[in-house]
């Protein structure tokens, strides 16, 4: 932490070389849209693997709040006159999360109260590390940490990517999760925001072209959570169908002749 943020940018050919190899993955994320016939529904674990995922992802959560609090501790101690840099994307993340959770629980709420808040839980929870896993790998490098350095990094950041990819593995908890042809193309997306912030050194959101990538590419990150659990074209057909056959029906007991 310092005046300049969190983590050191990238500078010249460093930030050229991010910049390419984002595109080069959002490309990669494309083709594989492009060869996603249909929506994949993963097999969801049974109700032991089901608990041992929570519970590990629990464990970590606070494994890695315990680090945290040792993380800035050293580092005020190190530097007793470090500030910490504002945060001025947390409110769009914030509104961001509610959102997808009642976007989430409206598209899922046919299949049952559990399951459609189920679902909006865990697509909630995963919605911001589908950002943060890719933003974690680029940044983890460049953060400014106590001495001993390396020792630091790999203590913070160890139980901080086991937390992400338990949260992404939790979306298989869901029944109605589906990995789709649109939410690759949107995670595309958010990769060549990505790109477009590298040109810029991925520099901390201090600036306002910074701070419009960050947001932006959270939103999208949001975006392909929800994305996530929306129904198949033929689900949306059947549900019209049994929606026009509910009607004709209420509109037939209402009628003279059905006394």
């Amino acid at each position: 932490m310092s005046e300049q943020g969190s983590w050191r940018p990238y500078t010249g050919g460093a930030s050229t070389a991010l910049a390419v190899l984002l595109v080069v993955a959002a490309l990669l994320v494309l083709a594989g849209a492009w060869r996603l016939r249909k929506p994949v529904a993963p097999r969801g674990p049974d109700k032991f693997v089901a608990a041992a995922i929570i519970t590990a992802w629990s464990l970590a959560a606070v494994m890695f709040l315990v680090v945290f609090v040792a993380f800035v501790l050293a580092l005020v101690q190190q530097q007793p006159h470090v500030v910490g840099p504002s945060d001025r994307i947390f409110p769009f993340t914030a509104i961001s999360a509610v959102i997808s959770f009642i976007v989430i629980w409206y598209l899922t709420r046919d299949a049952g109260f559990w399951v459609s808040v189920g679902s909006a839980i865990v697509g909630t929870i995963a919605a911001p590390m589908i950002f943060e896993l890719p933003f974690d790998l680029i940044v983890m490098a460049r953060v400014y940490a106590p001495r001993p350095v390396p020792l630091f990094i790999l203590l913070f950041f160890l139980p901080l990517f086991i937390v992400e990819v338990l949260s992404l593995a939790m979306l298989t908890l869901s029944p109605r999760m589906r990995l789709s042809r649109q939410a690759l193309v949107i995670f595309a997306g958010m990769l060549l925001i990505f790109a477009v912030w590298a040109l810029f050194g991925f520099a901390y959101p201090y600036e306002p072209i910074p701070i419009v990538l960050n947001v932006a590419s959270k939103i999208v990150a949001f975006a392909v959570a929800v994305s996530l659990f929306v129904p198949p074209a033929h689900q949306h057909a059947r549900r019209a169908r049994r929606a026009a056959v509910g009607t004709r029906t209420t509109r037939c007991e209402g009628a003279p002749w059905a006394e």
